[in-house]
């Protein structure tokens, strides 16, 4: 196999110590932003300090890095959260090529790109990419970076050149269907998602089709960081005689896709613990094949990180119909519950809600309650009765659309959503699919999405940014040919005759959750459109893809709207402090740094993606002015 890399040489700057102080550091140091989720519990927290409250509207562009991708085609959305180790980072294009950025300056150290290799799966190409991971062994401080892509590849790089690992895999890269007992050449499979490390593993989920049919299994994965060798894969969807297997009716479980860390995955390195949220199992939206609560799709579930032993696990939502996969890593954090300390594990869903667990035993620490839900009335289906909803927090999304809710946005709106929707099987959550047409709400893309959510050690508030978008699920009869019963009709929006979202503003918006007390802090709308303010309508969010972080500054940061701009906004309080308009949206989560005593903000702006806005190919970095 030839090994096409570009390097430039690291040469060695003097560089002037800045003389401005970041929290917990001495002037001239830098502080690192290690995964995409800022530690290895993804809490996306920083103790910095030097932007703050009072002088975040100072805020000015430091440097921007274009990755030339515009006239690649087709166009890619750029969902990476950059790693910055060492004032150097290291970012995926929407292409998914590694760049390695001087992280003061913006510029370019090397790059490699993985489609100029050969390799095995050409039919296997496309999907996003949200970043790398990490590694150092703290005796011999030997550092790797790892970089799974959707056609099913691993990539492990010397982080001072972007050469190849020759020891790892073969020439530096892990075939990641090799181990696998099933002929996966042509389904697809491989990472979307930023690998995590745990000790001396690297760890993937993987994206695998949920559609019906044949489809890949969701396997959470293991691999030694040295070798590539894969150590442990645990079964997401268990045979005969594991735990689990049980929940699935008669052999539904056989080659079934979906129940997959498609969102990441989160680690405990002192419990050697990892954490995912599962997916729905395939195929989303008609289960009459996989009669039952189908363990272990949509669960948190605790994994061990030496040998792939479930610890524990929670299913948020039993037999999934409406592709409210649990689609993000859960954050590792602390709370505090009657003056006692417990180190918990909070997971946001598509449904709108947030479950917080003891961290050690999966126990709620907020009671959860088995509510009835309706019944399906599609031949073979069998709809679960019952589904968990926490008594706290309160949802922080939507969890009923019907003609109470319907949008105020102006009197032509209003009568064209009322006169469709009578059509159509509209109400609570949970609704099942149907063949004349059920509202999906929370719409398929949440609640919460693959972004998550942001926490906070100094005040106990989660941020999450959710959407309020209903969807149209129109099950038919498959083709008498096909190999499954039913099929849908696409996945469609609720939008009025503007194509406006159905339902009342806000259609997205950030919340503060307090999870010391399980109450929602403060609720904003996240977003705007500018034609609407322009009428008078008050400001109605818009749907968002990109997430939160949280600063000891005060501050929470995000960009994600459909305006396209990156806000500042004040954590206690939920006003908006700073936002500065991008070229095109900014459709990740960003990350802040320091380098040389100074912080920095970064965040990509690759815009396009399923909000469907003009492409970029930026990423923008933000720091106070000298």
């Amino acid at each position: 196999m030839s090994q096409i890399w570009r390097s430039a040489l690291l040469l060695a700057v003097v560089v002037c110590q800045s003389s401005v102080e970041v929290a917990g550091q001495q002037p001239g140091e830098s502080i690192d932003w290690i995964t995409v989720g800022g530690d290895r519990g993804c809490q996306r927290y920083s103790e910095m300090t030097q932007i703050t409250r009072e002088n975040v509207g100072q805020l000015e562009v430091a440097w921007t890095y274009h990755t030339g991708e515009l006239d690649r085609v087709p166009q890619k959305i750029i969902e990476c959260t950059p790693l910055i180790i060492d004032g150097v980072m290291y970012v995926t294009t929407g292409h998914r090529r590694v760049v390695a950025l001087k992280a003061d300056t913006g510029d370019v150290l090397w790059e490699f790109d993985p489609m100029e290799l050969e390799h095995p799966y050409p039919l296997a190409s496309g999907g996003v990419n949200r970043g790398l991971a990490y590694w150092k062994d703290a005796e011999s401080g030997k550092e790797r970076i790892f970089h799974g892509i959707s056609d099913g590849r691993l990539f492990s790089f010397i982080p001072e050149t972007g050469e190849l690992d020759p020891d790892f895999g073969t020439d530096g890269v892990k075939d990641l269907r090799e181990d696998i007992d099933r002929d996966l050449t042509r389904l697809p499979y491989g990472p979307t998602s930023a690998p995590a490390v745990c000790g001396d593993r690297v760890i993937l989920g993987f994206s695998c089709g949920e559609g019906p049919g044949d489809a890949a299994p969701g396997d959470v994965r293991a691999f030694d960081v040295h070798t590539g060798k894969q150590v442990w894969a645990f079964r997401t969807v268990p045979e005969p005689g594991e735990f689990g297997n049980e929940t699935w009716d008669g052999d539904s479980w056989k080659n079934r896709g979906g129940a997959n860390a498609w969102g990441g995955v989160s680690v405990d390195e002192q419990r050697q613990l990892v954490f995912c949220g599962l997916g729905s199992a395939a195929f989303d939206f008609y289960g009459g094949d996989r009669k039952g609560q189908n363990l272990f799709a949509n669960c948190t579930i605790a994994i061990d990180a030496r040998t792939g032993e479930r610890v524990w696990h929670f299913q948020t939502l039993h037999h999934d119909l409406w592709d409210h996969d649990l689609p993000v890593y859960p954050n590792l954090i602390t709370v505090d519950h009657d003056g006692r300390k417990i180190e918990a594990v909070a997971q946001v869903t598509k449904t709108g809600h947030v479950f917080l667990f003891n961290r050690e035993t999966g126990k709620p620490l907020f009671e959860v309650v088995e509510k009835p839900v309706p019944a399906s009335d599609v031949p073979g289906e069998q709809a679960w009765p019952t589904q968990p909803i926490p008594v706290k927090p309160p949802a922080f999304s939507v969890q009923h659309f019907d003609e109470t809710n319907v949008t105020n946005i102006g009197k032509e709106n209003r009568d064209f959503v009322l006169e469709k929707m009578q059509s159509l099987r509209r109400g609570p959550a949970y609704n099942p699919p149907s063949l004349e047409g059920t509202v999906v709400i929370p719409g398929y893309h949440g609640g919460a999405n693959w972004s998550g959510a942001s926490y906070d050690p100094e005040t106990g508030l989660l941020y999450v940014n959710s959407n309020n978008v209903p969807n149209i699920l129109t099950l038919a009869r498959a083709d008498e040919k096909a190999p499954y019963d039913y099929q849908h009709r696409g996945y469609i929006q609720f939008l009025d005759q503007e194509g406006y979202p159905a339902i009342e503003p806000p259609w997205g918006q950030l919340s503060a959750i307090d999870l010391n007390a399980g109450t929602i802090r403060w609720q904003v709308p996240l977003g705007e459109y500018a034609e609407l303010t322009a009428r008078g309508i008050p400001q109605t969010g818009t749907e968002t893809f990109g997430g939160t972080i949280v600063t000891a500054g005060g501050l929470v940061f995000i960009g994600g709207t459909k305006d396209e701009k990156f806000h500042a906004f004040d954590k206690q309080s939920g006003k908006l402090l700073w936002e500065h308009q991008l070229d095109a949206g900014g459709y990740a989560t960003p990350a802040t740094y320091a380098v040389n005593g100074k912080q920095y903000v970064v965040i990509a702006a690759g815009g396009a993606g399923k909000l469907r806005t003009r492409a970029g190919d930026a990423f923008v970095a933000f720091a106070l002015p000298n």
